[in-house]
């Protein structure tokens, strides 16, 4: 997993995984209640890579810091139908994680033999047992991790499609990311399951292949830049 994770291609998934995580409707529901992010984005990317990032690869104490901050987060987060700190939501919200970091991975260097792929598996469920999701929630094995995704049913509702869209615009973000989005709007269409793409309205198109070639060139040093610049700035808090 740390070696896996440090790898910069994988916030090529980032918007595969909101969306998927949107797409649960307590979660989804939680988030339109309660989350500034639509015109605040880059709050919760910062924090969702700082938490992989420091539970990942940092020391126990990043870790702890990482946990307290999310914690902190969550705690104002419940609803009738819905609560941040709920183990089966943490357990989506990782798996999620888990399943695009995978799906971005593999198509950059290949598929993982089926040890380590299910030794890296393994390990990916600290970001849900880092929280409150006991380790037991978390399937056994990469088959019993796929009949899980494919069981939750999802849906995704007016308000959470307009949440969706105010995204993928980059409304809210700094004049000097917007020209990115495009790209973005691109590789996160096209790594949505077809599924999940329907429930957005969204239309599949190709970007992945061409950003993999660049990416492929780069050197490490690079390539895992943004792991040290967000463990970087979480020590400096």
């Amino acid at each position: 997993m740390r070696e896996i994770s440090r790898e910069g291609i994988l916030l090529a998934g980032a918007g595969r995984a909101l969306l998927l995580q949107l797409a649960h409707p307590a979660v989804g529901e939680g988030v339109a209640r309660h989350s500034d992010f639509a015109s605040d984005p880059l709050k919760r990317l910062h924090g969702t890579l700082t938490f992989i990032y420091a539970i990942a690869s940092g020391t126990e104490t990043d870790a702890a810091a990482a946990r307290r901050a999310v914690n902190h987060a969550h705690a104002p987060v419940r609803g009738d139908r819905y609560n941040a700190m709920d183990p089966g939501l943490q357990l989506w919200v990782a798996a999620t994680l888990y399943d695009s970091a995978i799906v971005v991975y593999e198509r950059t260097f290949g598929p993982l033999p089926d040890d380590d792929a299910e030794r890296v598996y393994r390990e990916y469920a600290v970001l849900g047992t880092a929280l409150q999701m006991p380790v037991s929630l978390w399937p056994a094995t990469r088959a019993d991790f796929r009949g899980y995704m494919d069981s939750v049913p999802l849906s995704v509702n007016r308000e959470v499609r307009s949440i969706a869209r105010t995204l993928l615009s980059g409304q809210g973000l700094p004049r000097y990311w917007r020209p990115l989005m495009p790209v973005a709007r691109r590789l996160t269409t096209e790594l949505l399951p077809p599924d999940v793409r329907a429930l957005y309205g969204m239309r599949e198109a190709k970007a992945l292949d061409r950003v993999i070639r660049i990416y492929r060139l780069m050197p490490r040093w690079i390539r895992h830049a943004p792991q040290r610049y967000y463990l970087r700035q979480l020590r400096l808090r």
